[in-house]
């Protein structure tokens, strides 16, 4: 059967590409490792003293063209653990990874382009000349420890974009350009949403009146949806005993992750890095009937996992997380239409932020059994349930994701893209058979036995965090009204207007709309760019004909205007638009 060239091949191929460029240009290099990445490749190499300037990337990106041009097949060879040691005699890194291979009884196998030849598993392109030469591009220069380890050496890391067509890194290179103008921590700071303090700590966003304002109505959008679905709510500790995450499978999978706190009489505790557990136990403090089944917990609250500070990133990856965490537990009998319900949370959640999901079915990696918690035919039980709702609701042309599920079940994770089109992971749903065996959670079924129940997880936005940072991006940081922090500004011209302006300011307040009132004694081109920048929804301009008319000129953050509109049709336009949640 003929090879098939995937992306991911021509990826792995130009990061030898890039090698070969390297070599070129510094014969004394060390390569170590060049794997194929989501946007591309990288290469790793030991530089010695040379620090590589963008001007280099410039000229190794030109060479790796023309090697590209030039063409040249890839030849495979299966050698040796003493071939190989001999061929890379003068790269200790080469040498460290075969001996590695040789020690765990695995084939070591070389690719040879041309005179170059590089230690790898395969796969590639059948020649280079199959690579469009303007579809990549040199991105940047990192340092990079080998392995990873702050011990070993800082090499020097190259990375490089890579796309199937020039049109696809084209419109890669600008979504990035555009994300950088939408980064939610730039937008963050300047429209005074959220601040990390130093005496804080990394990772511990501290959240202004106008950023709590925006957690506060996403909070309340989800538990009304959830609401109208039968769910509670329910409050637990942010601290647990070991034992509880010990008898979940937690502590053994996730120890290293954890804040733990030693207690004076010798008990170790640990700040709660998930709800499920705790919520387990809410439904194990009485015996089930099925008449009481489904049993529904929704919990908004905060859980801490010990991130290296190296991985923390504004909102998108943080140490204190807010989820807006819930748990069904119900019979085997019931998964389809609890799932069911909680697509349709989703669904009507997202659809007001105009995104578009595509489910992927996250299953389990099947050469891998022993990351799995629970039996082989729960597993099977869960997996066809979630494919289930998914036919139902989206047809065929759902993504299929082996490998991604949870250690404790498969679950469906649902995928969005945003305005500059880049494909984001946002809700997910879970389904769990493992911890329900785990903590013995049963319900007594019409015979009078003990039936064993399933848990289904179920976070429509994940983390407050997260989802805030897509939705700052997504948005630019121009929120629908029923978002915005300051739903309207009052601008009035001078002080002959200010007596309107205020009553104008009142009435509004009065109807529960976040207004301000800007009179200070700034120009009124400056406070009207103070709104701008701001990205509030409207801007009332009053001068002497609105004052005298009692009428308002309205300014859209479109630029366009509503004119001559009384302030109760205002008051009831926006009202209602806030009422419906409008994009």
């Amino acid at each position: 059967m003929d090879h098939i060239t995937t992306l991911v091949d021509k990826r792995h191929s130009l990061a030898h590409v890039l090698a070969m460029a390297v070599l070129q240009k510094y014969p004394e290099a060390q390569l170590t490792l060049g794997p194929a990445i989501d946007t591309g490749f990288y290469y790793d190499v030991d530089l010695g003293d040379t620090k590589p300037s963008e001007e280099n990337l410039k000229e190794l990106t030109i060479a790796m063209r023309k090697l590209v041009q030039k063409g040249g097949i890839f030849l495979h060879k299966e050698v040796t653990e003493e071939e190989a040691l001999i061929h890379f005699s003068k790269n200790i890194y080469k040498q460290e990874l075969i001996k590695e291979i040789a020690a765990k009884g695995e084939k070591i196998t070389l690719y040879i382009t041309g005179t170059f030849t590089d230690l790898c598993r395969g796969g590639h392109v059948e020649d280079l000349k199959d690579i469009d030469p303007e579809s990549f591009k040199l991105e940047k220069i990192a340092g990079a420890y080998w392995r990873g380890n702050e011990k070993n050496p800082m090499l020097t890391r190259i990375y490089g974009l890579a796309f199937d067509t020039k049109a696809e890194l084209d419109t890669y290179i600008f979504q990035q350009e555009e994300a950088k103008k939408r980064d939610h921590r730039k937008l963050g700071k300047e429209l005074g949403l959220f601040i990390f303090s130093d005496l804080v700590g990394p990772g511990l966003p501290l959240w202004t009146p106008k950023g709590t304002i925006l957690r506060e109505e996403l909070q309340d959008f989800v538990w009304e949806l959830r609401k109208s679905r039968g769910y509670g709510k329910v409050v637990i500790p942010h601290i647990t005993k070991q034992n509880l995450y010990e008898k979940s499978g937690h502590w053994a999978k996730y120890a290293d992750d954890l804040f733990k706190i030693n207690t004076r009489d010798g008990h170790v505790f640990a700040m709660k890095p998930m709800n499920c557990p705790h919520h387990s136990q809410i439904f194990d403090s009485e015996q089930r009937s099925y008449r009481d089944m489904p049993q529904r917990y929704a919990e908004t609250t905060m859980v801490y996992r010990d991130e290296q500070t190296g991985e923390l990133s504004g909102l998108s990856r943080v140490i204190s997380i807010t989820q807006d965490d819930a748990h069904v537990f119900c019979r085997v009998n019931q998964i389809e239409d609890e799932v069911q319900s909680v697509w349709e949370i989703i669904q009507t959640f997202y659809s007001k932020f105009g995104f578009t999901l595509i489910p992927r079915l996250s299953s389990r990696d099947l050469t891998t059994p022993e990351k799995y918690l629970g039996k082989v035919e729960n597993w099977e039980i869960a997996e066809n349930k979630l494919k289930d709702v998914i036919l139902k609701n989206f047809g065929t042309e759902y993504l299929d994701g082996p490998g991604e599920a949870a250690f404790y079940g498969p679950k469906i994770d649902f995928m969005a893209k945003d305005a500059i089109g880049r494909k984001l992971q946002v809700a997910t749903i879970q389904l769990d058979f493992a911890q329900p065996e785990r903590f013995e959670l049963t319900c007594i079924n019409e015979k009078g036995e003990k039936e064993s129940i399933v848990m289904i997880h179920c976070a429509i936005m994940g983390s407050f965090e997260r989802f805030l940072s897509v939705a700052i991006e997504h948005f630019a940081g121009a929120f629908p009204t029923w978002l915005s922090p300051i739903q309207v500004k009052v601008v009035p011209i001078g002080e002959r207007q200010a007596e309107f302006a205020t009553e104008v300011y009142k009435i509004l307040k009065a109807a529960d709309i976040r207004v301000e009132l800007d009179d200070s004694n700034d120009s009124l081109g400056k406070r009207i760019r103070n709104a701008k920048t701001q990205k509030v929804p409207y801007i009332i301009v009053l001068g002497d004909k609105e004052v005298e008319a009692k009428i308002l000129t309205v300014e859209k953050r479109d630029g366009s205007k509503i004119e001559n509109i009384f302030v109760e049709d205002f008051t009831k336009m926006i009202t209602e638009e806030i009422k419906n949640r409008s994009l």
